[in-house]
Protein backbone atom coordinates (compact mmCIF):
# COMPACT_ATOMS: atom_id res chain seq x y z
CA UNK A 1 0.00 0.00 0.00
CA UNK A 2 1.30 3.65 -0.87
CA UNK A 3 1.64 6.45 1.58
CA UNK A 4 -1.05 9.00 0.97
CA UNK A 5 0.94 11.50 1.77
CA UNK A 6 3.96 11.14 -0.37
CA UNK A 7 2.36 9.12 -3.27
CA UNK A 8 2.33 11.16 -6.79
CA UNK A 9 -0.38 13.72 -6.47
CA UNK A 10 -0.53 13.18 -3.03
CA UNK A 11 -1.01 15.36 0.23
CA UNK A 12 2.60 16.29 -0.48
CA UNK A 13 2.18 16.81 -4.21
CA UNK A 14 -0.72 19.12 -3.72
CA UNK A 15 0.83 21.52 -1.25
CA UNK A 16 4.34 21.60 -2.66
CA UNK A 17 4.07 25.24 -4.42
CA UNK A 18 1.95 26.90 -1.34
CA UNK A 19 5.41 25.58 0.55
CA UNK A 20 7.83 26.87 -1.92
CA UNK A 21 5.63 30.42 -1.00
CA UNK A 22 5.87 29.70 2.69
CA UNK A 23 10.16 29.19 1.91
CA UNK A 24 10.12 32.42 -0.11
CA UNK A 25 8.24 34.72 2.71
CA UNK A 26 10.08 33.26 5.71
CA UNK A 27 13.33 33.53 3.39
CA UNK A 28 12.87 36.71 3.15
CA UNK A 29 11.32 37.53 6.57
CA UNK A 30 15.08 36.41 8.02
CA UNK A 31 16.64 38.44 5.43
CA UNK A 32 14.63 41.37 5.51
CA UNK A 33 16.13 41.53 8.96
CA UNK A 34 19.80 42.27 8.20
CA UNK A 35 18.67 44.91 5.53
CA UNK A 36 16.64 46.67 8.72
CA UNK A 37 19.26 46.02 10.67
CA UNK A 38 21.84 47.61 9.16
CA UNK A 39 20.01 50.29 7.45
CA UNK A 40 17.39 50.91 9.85
CA UNK A 41 19.31 50.02 13.03
CA UNK A 42 16.43 47.59 13.83
CA UNK A 43 18.07 45.48 16.04
CA UNK A 44 20.66 47.74 17.07
CA UNK A 45 24.05 46.01 15.75
CA UNK A 46 27.50 46.06 15.06
CA UNK A 47 26.87 46.50 11.59
CA UNK A 48 24.38 48.95 12.06
CA UNK A 49 23.95 52.64 9.90
CA UNK A 50 27.39 51.98 7.26
CA UNK A 51 28.52 54.99 5.46
CA UNK A 52 26.67 55.41 2.33
CA UNK A 53 27.61 53.88 -0.41
CA UNK A 54 30.28 51.61 1.18
CA UNK A 55 29.83 47.76 0.43
CA UNK A 56 27.95 47.51 3.79
CA UNK A 57 25.72 49.98 2.78
CA UNK A 58 25.28 48.42 -0.34
CA UNK A 59 24.31 45.05 0.95
CA UNK A 60 22.07 46.47 3.41
CA UNK A 61 20.31 48.67 0.86
CA UNK A 62 19.81 45.44 -1.34
CA UNK A 63 18.72 43.25 1.94
CA UNK A 64 16.41 45.73 3.01
CA UNK A 65 14.66 46.45 -0.72
CA UNK A 66 15.14 42.71 -1.87
CA UNK A 67 14.13 40.89 0.92
CA UNK A 68 11.12 43.62 0.78
CA UNK A 69 10.30 42.93 -2.88
CA UNK A 70 10.64 38.96 -2.22
CA UNK A 71 8.20 39.20 0.68
CA UNK A 72 5.47 40.12 -1.70
CA UNK A 73 6.62 38.37 -4.32
CA UNK A 74 6.93 40.96 -6.50
CA UNK A 75 10.11 40.67 -9.20
CA UNK A 76 10.92 37.35 -8.03
CA UNK A 77 13.36 36.10 -10.34
CA UNK A 78 14.91 39.12 -11.30
CA UNK A 79 15.49 39.88 -7.48
CA UNK A 80 16.20 36.64 -6.43
CA UNK A 81 19.32 36.39 -8.95
CA UNK A 82 20.41 39.44 -7.99
CA UNK A 83 20.39 38.54 -3.64
CA UNK A 84 22.19 35.17 -4.66
CA UNK A 85 25.02 37.00 -6.50
CA UNK A 86 25.14 39.27 -3.30
CA UNK A 87 25.10 36.11 -1.16
CA UNK A 88 28.13 34.62 -3.01
CA UNK A 89 29.99 37.80 -3.29
CA UNK A 90 29.53 38.33 0.71
CA UNK A 91 30.42 34.07 1.17
CA UNK A 92 33.72 34.54 -0.71
CA UNK A 93 34.65 38.51 0.59
CA UNK A 94 33.36 37.92 4.47
CA UNK A 95 33.59 34.48 5.55
CA UNK A 96 36.12 32.48 2.79
CA UNK A 97 38.69 34.76 4.09
CA UNK A 98 38.40 33.02 7.78
CA UNK A 99 38.60 29.55 6.62
CA UNK A 100 37.45 26.91 4.60
CA UNK A 101 34.93 25.22 6.51
CA UNK A 102 31.36 27.47 6.14
CA UNK A 103 30.62 25.74 10.13
CA UNK A 104 34.33 27.36 10.96
CA UNK A 105 33.90 30.80 9.26
CA UNK A 106 29.94 31.19 9.72
CA UNK A 107 28.79 31.37 5.94
CA UNK A 108 26.03 28.88 6.69
CA UNK A 109 23.72 31.58 6.47
CA UNK A 110 24.67 33.09 3.71
CA UNK A 111 25.55 29.59 1.60
CA UNK A 112 21.74 28.49 1.96
CA UNK A 113 20.59 32.11 1.17
CA UNK A 114 22.43 32.34 -1.97
CA UNK A 115 20.82 28.47 -2.96
CA UNK A 116 17.38 29.55 -1.72
CA UNK A 117 17.55 32.45 -3.89
CA UNK A 118 18.99 30.34 -6.93
CA UNK A 119 15.84 28.04 -6.02
CA UNK A 120 13.30 31.11 -6.32
CA UNK A 121 15.25 32.55 -9.17
CA UNK A 122 14.56 28.87 -11.40
CA UNK A 123 11.63 27.92 -10.00
CA UNK A 124 9.41 30.92 -9.54
CA UNK A 125 7.84 32.54 -6.47
CA UNK A 126 4.72 30.32 -5.65
CA UNK A 127 1.13 30.93 -5.94
CA UNK A 128 1.42 33.19 -2.84
CA UNK A 129 3.09 36.23 -4.88
CA UNK A 130 1.99 39.53 -6.07
CA UNK A 131 3.81 37.94 -9.47
CA UNK A 132 1.41 35.58 -9.44
CA UNK A 133 -1.33 37.60 -9.12
CA UNK A 134 -0.13 39.78 -11.46
CA UNK A 135 -0.07 36.65 -14.22
CA UNK A 136 -3.46 35.72 -13.48
CA UNK A 137 -4.99 39.19 -13.94
CA UNK A 138 -3.18 39.60 -16.86
CA UNK A 139 -4.14 36.41 -18.27
CA UNK A 140 -8.02 37.10 -17.46
CA UNK A 141 -7.87 40.83 -18.80
CA UNK A 142 -6.03 39.01 -21.98
CA UNK A 143 -2.88 40.31 -24.28
CA UNK A 144 -4.24 44.28 -24.16
CA UNK A 145 -4.65 44.64 -20.52
CA UNK A 146 -1.43 47.22 -20.58
CA UNK A 147 -3.74 49.60 -22.36
CA UNK A 148 -4.43 51.86 -20.04
CA UNK A 149 -7.37 53.76 -20.44
CA UNK A 150 -8.18 52.02 -23.86
CA UNK A 151 -10.43 49.40 -25.02
CA UNK A 152 -11.28 47.72 -28.61
CA UNK A 153 -14.39 48.97 -30.69
CA UNK A 154 -16.15 46.56 -32.55
CA UNK A 155 -14.43 47.38 -35.99
CA UNK A 156 -10.95 47.14 -34.54
CA UNK A 157 -9.96 50.44 -33.80
CA UNK A 158 -8.95 51.55 -30.19
CA UNK A 159 -11.41 54.16 -28.91
CA UNK A 160 -10.97 56.19 -25.19
CA UNK A 161 -12.21 54.88 -22.71
CA UNK A 162 -15.42 56.43 -20.94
Amino acid sequence: MQNPLFEPGGWADRHSSRMLSVLRIVTALLFLSHGMSKILGIPMSSASFPQPWTLLWIAGMLELIGGALLLIGLLSRPVAFLLAGEMAVAYWMVHAPDGFWPVLNGGEAAILFCFIFLYVFFRGPGPWSVDCWLQQRQAAEGPDSYYEGTRHSHAGGREPAE
